[in-house]
């Protein structure tokens, strides 16, 4: 250290401190990186990489980026996975002896963004914390900074842990170093989180009210582990975090990781965007934070049949009211995000404008009110009841904050006239300060006639009258001082224009000071409430997601499901929620789906392109549909409540993990079959076809006959292996449907209609010229397949006749074993043998015909038969 100046080794202590972060050393107006910082964040920001002497023999690689534009620059390291320490001067270089004093005043990591690009208005952010316990559980624990929301909850396997980060969509995880090296790295490669290490998770004073809602000793631990990251980092008040929710994944309907991807509940396969998928077809909320639930809501569909239909009751009122309904949503409109903007007041980054938002938001919710009074519901009524609108803080940000408030808090311009007396007497000093220098000018102009005089500001010289150099011939006045020569003009100064600056200047002075001093007055105020705006925010946010239920289910006519307790499914003109709607104008062909305690099963045969996965998805999103509280897509709509959905559907490696497509479908397989219940449903596409014939249809048959023997779940199978079919003879529960096409003129029409019984053919072939695959590949693939048909005839025949000649066989055998029998018997019954044949019926008597096969038999009397001819 010793080598290096004071500047140098004063970063090198603080870098020390955050060695796995990039270090923002503020100097001057910008924030400088060094060393290694320096090489690897001009890579990735491409800034330019500069040098520095710092003491040493060899100069020291630095980069840095303006601080009013620094914002940009964290956000692009921090989408890269990577933490920002920012460290800024914490004493006024007038006063410092020496190097001025620095700290890192925040770390900025991928879970506690605040603010900016990265932080996206319909998703939350969660920071998660992970624990191990002996016991081979897992507690985890989550937070949202942004908006104060925390929970913990108790999982049993690392698969679980896996599917609940990748639900809750986590960008950091918080684990102590001594986590098994195995899981550090599954959580590194399987779910691309950045891992940060605290050792601190002792229950802190400020942590307890928090954790009033969890009382195991083990989850207390996790919640300890995360604050005391959070209390770190953050180096801030956290008054807005909430207390933690304790929940149990066993409370709602659980959907794996790969069933949420192969259903496309939040993203698409393919673009891994929002558009496609059922959130896109449901987003009808009109806040973010509205947006933000109904997310949530998906990720979790409830299983309490109570809850189940409070919710679409209170949509079938809403669908009712339709004027109060369109009312609702033009107020909503104006309603900012209450929970983010609660949280930063409390973070201490709110500004004059982040304020006004918030009072135009509250100024909203008596309108919300008196339209929800209209509306006749008992549910919607207790929850109007419970609305706050927070009418003192409204009146307070009403009295208190001009209407269009500047960007920066520390200039002046947000406080309104009246709110403050002294404040006044600055600004109206101010004011009239300024009036009277536009008379002084004007009459300075009279006076010495002038018509170019001026008289302008800057903050080094103040106040100055400025003549051309053209004119100082035609000045005569023994009052002006000459203040500043110029090339083309002199600056004066005067005893009156010196005396009105010191009372102007004073007063602007005075006038932001106080300005400032009263904005963080008023945000202190602001905290008091911010329980309240919570609370408020979570009545809204629940209110916005029911509408937009009702607006989706009024748009596109979907009925309100009928929940029953027993095993039938019923689902009359079914559709595809999303294909309907990416159709659009292109009309959809609907499918009942019909299933009950003689019907669990359905095997779906028919080609492909046809529908297959579009139906067995139809079913699965109409389930979760139902038991999110909306209406779902259908004429009629009868539905078990399901406690698990499990699919396979597609192929897709796991490159990272090493593992094919086979090996994905098969493990996605193991996951149903080993967690399914007979609550279930189960969705699986096309199992087997990784492999080779003989291997994938025997392994497919083998799970067919598993779930249907030993688990029970409702399950549609989709497959091209048509010898499937016949196990509609072996299986009660197991029917047999496919989806219809036709051939015309030579070319395969899909009718994507459901019908029952088995399909008649593949059409693969078909399916390739829909394809447009060339013309010459199609005619010799046709050639191929009809000699590998005539083939398979004459094989079949082959094997009839054989089939036939070895039953004839076996009957002979069968009559020689017979007979075998009988001599074997005869003789234990006969008297002594003679010495002839004394051998030959010992070893009669010794043959053991219950172990020996038709064939052997045969074989043994016939060796006996030519011993006694001898």
């Amino acid at each position: 250290m010793k080598q290096y100046t004071p500047m140098i080794q004063q970063y090198l202590k603080v870098k020390a401190e955050y060695q796995d972060a990039f270090l923002f050393f503020r100097l001057g107006d910008f924030y400088e990186m060094f060393f290694e910082d320096a090489t690897k964040a001009s890579q990735l920001l491409e800034i330019t990489l500069t040098s520095r002497d710092g003491g040493s023999t060899e100069k020291i690689p630095m980069c840095g980026v303006p601080y009013h534009a620094a914002a940009g620059y964290i956000e692009q390291l921090i989408d890269l996975g990577h933490k920002v320490a920012i460290c800024e001067q914490t004493e006024d270089p007038k006063q410092a002896k020496g190097v001025v004093r620095r700290e890192v005043v925040q770390l900025i990591t991928p879970g506690t963004v605040m603010e900016g690009k990265g932080l996206q208005d319909k998703e939350n952010n969660y920071l998660a914390a992970l624990f191990a316990f002996s016991n081979e559980t897992y507690g985890l624990a989550a937070s949202d900074l942004s908006t104060g929301e925390n929970k913990v909850t108790s999982l049993s396997s690392l698969d679980e842990v896996m599917n609940e980060l990748a639900t809750l969509q986590v960008k950091e995880v918080v684990i102590q170093a001594n986590l098994d090296s195995t899981i550090q790295h599954q959580l590194r490669e399987r779910l691309a989180v950045t891992l940060s290490i605290e050792e601190g998770n002792s229950e802190q004073e400020a942590f307890i009210p928090l954790m009033q809602n969890v009382n195991q000793s083990e989850l207390r631990q996790v919640v300890s582990l995360l604050f005391s990251y959070l209390h770190r980092t953050q180096k801030r008040s956290l008054d807005h975090l909430q207390p933690v929710e304790h929940y149990n994944v066993y409370q709602f309907m659980r959907i794996d990781q790969y069933s949420k991807r192969n259903l496309e509940l939040t993203e698409t396969i393919r673009s891994k965007g929002k558009k496609g998928s059922l959130l896109w077809l449901l987003d009808e909320t009109m806040t973010a934070m509205g947006g933000r639930l109904l997310k949530q809501w998906i990720d979790r569909p409830l299983i309490q049949q109570d809850q189940i239909e409070r919710r679409l009751t209170m949509v079938q009122t809403l669908i009712s009211s339709f004027f109060e309904r369109q009312e609702l949503r033009e107020q909503l409109k104006e309603v900012y995000d209450l929970e983010r903007l609660a949280g930063r007041v409390a973070f201490g980054n709110v500004n004059g404008r982040d304020l006004v938002q918030l009072k135009k938001s509250l100024q909203q919710i008596p309108l919300l009110k008196q339209i929800l009074s209209q509306i006749n519901n008992q549910e919607i009524s207790e929850l109007t009841n419970n609305i706050d609108p927070c009418e003192e803080l409204t009146d307070l940000l009403e009295r208190a904050l001009v209407d269009h408030p500047p960007l920066t808090i520390k200039e002046g311009g947000m406080i309104q006239e009246g709110f403050h007396a002294e404040l006044d007497t600055y600004r109206d000093a101010s004011r009239n300060g300024k009036t009277w220098i536009a008379n002084l000018e004007r009459e300075e102009k009279e006076r010495t006639g002038i018509k170019s005089l001026k008289i302008g500001y800057n903050r080094i010289f103040g106040y100055y009258i400025e003549i051309t150099k053209a004119n100082l011939n035609a000045l005569d006045d023994s009052r002006y001082e000459r203040k500043q020569t110029l090339a083309n003009c002199e600056r004066f100064i005067t005893p009156e224009l010196k005396e009105k600056e010191a009372m102007i200047l004073q007063a602007n002075e005075k006038m932001v000071e106080l300005e400032y001093a009263l904005f963080l007055e008023l945000r202190e105020s602001v905290k008091e409430y911010i329980p309240r705006l919570q609370q408020l925010s979570h009545l809204v946010s629940e209110l916005d997601v029911l509408q937009c239920f009702a607006t989706v289910s009024e748009m596109r006519h979907y009925v309100r499901p009928i929940l029953t307790k027993g095993r039938e499914l019923v689902l009359k003109d079914g559709r595809h929620p999303v294909v309907e709607k990416v159709m659009d104008s292109q009309e959809y062909v609907p499918n009942d789906c019909e299933m009950n305690a003689e019907r669990e099963m359905l095997l779906i045969t028919g080609p492909n392109m046809s529908g297959k996965s579009t139906y067995m998805r139809q079913v699965a999103l109409t389930a979760i549909l139902a038991q999110i509280g909306c209406f779902v897509p259908a004429a009629k709509a009868e539905l078990p409540i399901f406690d698990q959905v499990f699919t396979r559907i597609g192929a897709a490696d796991d490159l990272i993990s090493g593992q094919s497509t086979f090996m994905v479908e098969m493990l996605e397989a193991k996951n149903a079959i080993t967690h399914a219940t007979n609550q279930s449903l189960i969705l699986f596409d096309e199992i087997g076809r990784g492999t080779s014939t003989y291997d994938g249809m025997a392994l497919a048959q083998a799970i067919i006959e598993y779930i249907h023997d030993k688990i029970g779940a409702k399950t549609l199978f989709s497959t091209h292996y048509h010898e499937l079919t016949v196990l509609e003879e072996e299986l009660a529960q197991l029917k047999n449907v496919h989806v219809q096409a036709v051939e015309q003129n030579g070319r395969v029409v899909f009718l994507h209609k459901i019908k029952e019984g088995a399909a008649d053919k593949s059409y693969g072939i078909h399916v390739a010229e829909l394809a447009e695959l060339p013309k010459e590949l199609i005619k010799r693939a046709n050639e191929i397949l009809k000699g590998l048909e005539e083939k398979g005839q004459q094989q079949e025949s082959h094997t009839k006749n054989q089939q036939v000649k070895e039953e004839q066989v076996a009957v002979e055998v069968e009559k020689e074993a017979a007979q075998l029998s009988f001599f074997q018997e005869k003789v234990a019954v006969s008297p002594e043998p003679t010495s002839k044949d004394s051998k030959i019926i010992e070893e009669l008597r010794k043959f053991d015909l219950l172990e020996m096969t038709p064939l052997d038999a045969m074989n043994a009397l016939y060796a006996l038969q030519k011993k006694v001819k001898k």
